[in-house]
C-alpha cells in the first residue's frame, strides 16, 4: 500500500519547454510505503533522486540516481544493516534487482519470469527489506546518471569513471559520502553486486576499507563475471563451461537416460569432477593428445553435454558456450537456447551456423523490465524528468586493465575477521557460469585459511535466478540468512 506523501520534489534544473535537458546534481525526493513481508508489516521510506560525486579537487563531476529504502517501524533505526547493490554490465543500470529480486517491489512476471501485461509492479513479500535497508546505485551513465560539465562546460573524461579501477574508486567515494549524510557509520555493511557487479564489490571491498575506512560484514556475489577467467580461453576457461552444459542438456532433455532420469543435483558433481580432472588435463595437451584419449573426451563430453561427438571432435574439445547454445537444439526442434538464461528459447533466420541471432532472455526481460521502471519511479517514487532512462547506457571503451579484485577480496578479508563472501549463482546460466563461480570462489584465497567464511548457493534458473518465483523466494531467504549469520552481537574483531 503506498501513502502518497512527496515532502519536496525540485524542479530540474532546465527540464522544461524549450530549454537544454539537464539533470540536478544534488535533489531528492521522499515518499512513505507500507507493504507485508513474510507475514509481517513493514513500513518504509523511499527516498529517490542524485548525489554528486566529486573529483579529488571537489569539483561535481557527476551525478549519480539512487533509490535509498528505510524502514520506519523497527526500533534499531540507524544501526540497521545497510546493503549497497549494483548491477553489472558495466554499463547496466540497477534496475534489475531494484524491482525484480531484493526490493519491495517485483515486476508482474509469471511464476517463471516470462513478462506478463498489463506490465508495471506489485508488491514482493520476500524483500529483504524486514531485515535490511537497500541502496540502490545507478554509475555513470547508468539509470538517470550522468556526467556534469564544468564550468566551461567541458565534460569530465571517460577515463575518470569507465574502467574497473576508476569506477571502484569513484563508487567508494560516493559510499562515504551517503553513509555519512543518512548517518549510517554505525550500521553493519554489506555490497551486492551482479555479474560486471561481482568484479565491482571485490574491488570495493578493499578501497572501501582501506581509503575510504569503512569496514564490510558481507560482500555477495550474484552470478558474479571475473575476467580472470571469463571469455580468456584456454584449459581452465573451457572446461569451466562444461557443467553448464550438463544443467541446461538436463533441462531440455537431451542427456543420455541414465543421466536424464537423475535429478540435476545428483549429476552436476559429476559433470565437475570430470572438467576438472579430465577435461582439463585433456585440453591442456592441445595438439599433442594421443587420438585414444581425445576420442575418449569426446566420447565423455558428448555424454554429459548432449552434443553429438562428431561436433566434439569438430571443435577439437574445446566447445565455446556460443556454439553450445546454437547447437544443443539443431537437430530436434530448431531453436536456440539463451545466453543468460538457457530456459529461454529463440528462432534464428537459419538453422546452420555457429553463433545465435539474438538473446531470447534478453528480448523477454527489456519487454517487461523497461515500461516497469518507468512507470514505478513517475508513479510510485513521485519522481518526474525528461531524461532517458538508461536500462544500459554507453560506457566507452572500458578499461578492464589492472584487474586486482579478486586479490582485492582476499585482502579485505585477510585484514577483517568480520567479512564474509556468499555467491549465488543460476545453473542454467551460460554467461556467467555457476562453475566459474565456485572456480572464483576457490582461487580468491589459495591459503584456504578463510575457506570457512565462503558460501556458495546454487538455483535452478539462470542469471536472474530471482525472475522464477521459487528462487526468488529462496535466493532472498539465503540473503536474510547470510546477514544474520554474519552480525557479530558484539564479538571481538580478532583471530584466535
Amino acid at each position: 500500500m503506498k501513502i502518497s506523501l512527496a515532502l519536496f520534489l525540485f524542479v530540474l534544473n532546465g527540464i522544461t519547454l524549450a530549454q537544454n535537458l539537464e539533470i540536478p546534481s544534488d535533489t531528492t525526493v521522499l515518499t512513505k510505503h507500507s507493504l507485508k513481508i513474510k507475514g509481517s508489516q513493514v513500513n518504509y521510506e523511499a527516498e529517490t533522486g542524485f548525489q554528486p560525486v566529486w573529483n579529488d579537487q571537489g569539483q561535481i563531476t557527476a551525478s549519480l540516481y539512487y533509490t535509498y529504502y528505510r524502514r520506519t517501524n523497527d526500533d534499531t533505526g540507524n544501526k540497521r544493516p545497510l546493503i549497497f547493490s549494483f548491477n553489472g554490465g558495466p554499463g547496466s543500470a540497477s534496475v534489475w534487482m531494484h524491482i525484480a529480486y531484493t526490493g519491495p517491489k517485483v515486476l508482474n512476471i509469471d511464476q517463471e519470469g516470462y513478462p506478463v501485461q498489463p506490465y508495471g509492479v506489485k508488491d514482493n513479500p520476500n524483500s529483504i527489506l524486514d531485515v535490511a535497508d537497500i541502496v540502490y546505485i545507478n554509475p555513470v551513465n547508468t539509470g538517470y546518471s550522468r556526467k556534469i560539465a564544468n564550468e566551461e562546460g567541458a565534460m569530465p573524461e571517460d577515463k575518470e569513471f569507465f574502467g574497473i579501477n576508476a569506477d571502484i574508486k569513484y563508487l567508494a567515494s560516493w559510499m562515504n559520502t551517503f553513509v555519512t549524510r543518512h548517518n549510517r557509520w554505525e550500521s553493519p555493511k554489506y555490497i551486492i553486486g551482479e555479474s560486471y557487479g561481482g568484479t565491482r564489490v571485490m574491488g570495493l571491498s578493499l578501497e572501501l576499507q582501506n581509503r575510504q575506512w569503512m569496514y564490510l560484514n558481507g560482500v555477495i556475489m550474484v552470478s558474479p563475471a571475473d575476467y580472470k577467467v571469463l571469455r580468456v580461453g584456454g584449459p581452465v576457461s573451457s572446461a569451466l563451461n562444461l557443467p553448464y552444459y550438463t544443467a541446461a542438456a538436463w533441462y531440455h532433455k537431451m542427456l543420455p537416460t541414465s543421466l536424464q532420469s537423475r535429478d540435476l543435483l545428483e549429476i552436476l558433481p559429476e559433470a565437475e569432477e570430470f572438467a576438472v580432472n579430465e577435461l582439463m588435463p585433456a585440453l591442456a595437451k592441445g595438439g599433442f593428445i594421443s587420438n585414444l584419449e581425445r576420442n575418449r573426451i569426446a566420447e565423455q563430453m558428448s555424454f554429459y553435454s548432449g552434443l553429438s561427438e562428431e561436433v566434439i571432435l569438430q571443435q577439437n574439445l574445446d566447445v565455446p558456450n556460443r556454439f553450445f547454445w546454437k547447437e544443443l537444439l539443431r537437430h530436434k526442434t530448431g531453436q536456440t537456447i539463451g545466453r543468460l538464461d538457457s530456459r529461454y528459447l529463440g528462432i534464428d533466420k537459419v538453422e546452420t551456423g555457429s553463433i545465435t541471432d539474438y538473446n531470447p532472455e534478453i528480448a523477454s526481460w527489456l519487454h517487461s523490465f523497461t515500461p516497469a521502471i518507468n512507470y514505478y519511479i513517475t508513479n510510485e517514487l513521485a519522481f518526474t524528468t525528461d531524461v532517458k532512462y538508461n536500462v544500459f547506457g554507453d560506457v566507452g571503451n572500458w578499461d578492464r586493465s589492472n584487474d586486482n579484485t579478486r586479490d582485492n577480496l582476499r585482502q579485505a578479508m585477510a585484514q577483517n575477521p568480520f567479512l564474509n563472501v556468499m555467491i549465488q549463482s543460476g545453473y542454467y546460466d551460460g554467461a556467467t557460469t555457476y562453475f566459474n563461480a565456485k572456480y572464483t570462489m576457490w582461487q580468491i584465497d589459495p591459503s584456504g585459511k578463510m575457506k570457512d567464511r565462503f558460501s556458495f548457493k546454487g538455483y535452478r534458473s539462470g542469471h536472474m535466478m530471482y525472475l522464477r518465483n521459487e528462487d526468488l523466494i529462496q535466493a532472498n531467504d539465503d540473503l536474510r540468512e547470510f546477514i544474520n549469520a554474519t552480525a557479530t552481537n558484539g564479538k571481538s574483531a580478532k583471530y584466535d
